[in-house]
C-alpha cells in the first residue's frame, strides 16, 4: 500500500503542469526571502544601542554643520548685496538726471550768446519741467500747500499770523520751501506760515 502512495504521488507530480511548478518554485523562493529579511532584522537587533545612537550622532551632527555652512552663505551674501545696494542705489537717479544736466550746460553756452531775458527764462522754464517729469517718474511728488489745512505730518510751521479771519485760522497762508514726498514718504516738509 505504501508503495501504492508513492507511485501515486509520482504520477501526479508528473501530471504537475509547467505553471504549476513554477508557482511552486515560487513559493520556494518567497521563504528563502522571509528567511534572508528575518537574518537581516536579526542582525540589525543584535547591534549595539551605542553603535546606532552614535551613527545618528553623526548624521544629525552632519546636518548640522551643513544647515550651519548654508546659513552662514546666506548671511554674507545678503550683506554684500546690501553694502552694494547702499554703495550704487543713487545709480538709477543719477543716470535719470544726467539729460537734465546735459540741457543745463546747453542753457548756459546759449546764455552767452544772446542778451534776451525771456529766451533764458523759458529755457530755464524747460530745463525745469523736464527736471519735474524726471522725479515725478521716480516717485518724487511735490507736496500741495495752496489752500490747505495745516498737517504737522506734511507742513513744519515756520511762522503763526495773526489777524487773518476765522476762514484762515489752522490753514497754510504762504509756502517758504516747497515740500517733497517719495512714494507717499515724506523726504522733505514744507515749510509754511499758518493763520492763527
Amino acid at each position: 500500500m505504501e508503495e501504492e502512495k508513492v507511485n501515486k504521488e509520482e504520477e501526479e507530480s508528473k501530471d504537475i503542469p509547467v505553471e504549476e511548478g513554477k508557482e511552486a518554485s515560487a513559493a520556494e523562493e518567497d521563504v528563502q526571502d522571509n528567511g534572508e529579511e528575518a537574518q537581516q532584522d536579526s542582525q540589525e537587533e543584535s547591534k549595539d544601542p551605542l553603535d546606532v545612537a552614535l551613527e545618528e550622532i553623526a548624521s544629525l551632527k552632519d546636518r548640522y554643520q551643513r544647515l550651519a555652512a548654508e546659513f552662514d552663505n546666506y548671511r554674507k551674501r545678503t550683506i554684500k548685496e546690501r553694502a552694494e545696494l547702499i554703495l550704487n542705489g543713487g545709480e538709477k537717479t543719477i543716470k535719470a538726471l544726467l539729460p537734465v544736466i546735459d540741457d543745463m550746460e546747453r542753457a548756459m553756452a546759449n546764455g552767452e550768446k544772446t542778451d534776451d531775458p525771456k529766451v533764458l527764462r523759458e529755457g530755464m522754464e524747460l530745463i525745469y519741467h523736464k527736471l519735474m517729469k524726471t522725479l515725478e517718474g521716480m516717485g518724487v511728488k511735490k507736496i500741495d500747500t495752496e489752500n490747505a489745512d495745516f498737517d504737522t505730518d506734511i507742513h513744519e510751521a515756520i511762522a503763526m499770523v495773526a489777524g487773518m479771519g476765522d476762514d484762515k485760522k489752522g490753514k497754510v497762508i504762504d509756502c517758504m520751501t516747497t515740500g517733497y514726498k517719495l512714494n507717499d514718504k515724506v523726504i522733505r516738509h514744507a515749510k509754511v506760515t499758518v493763520g492763527q
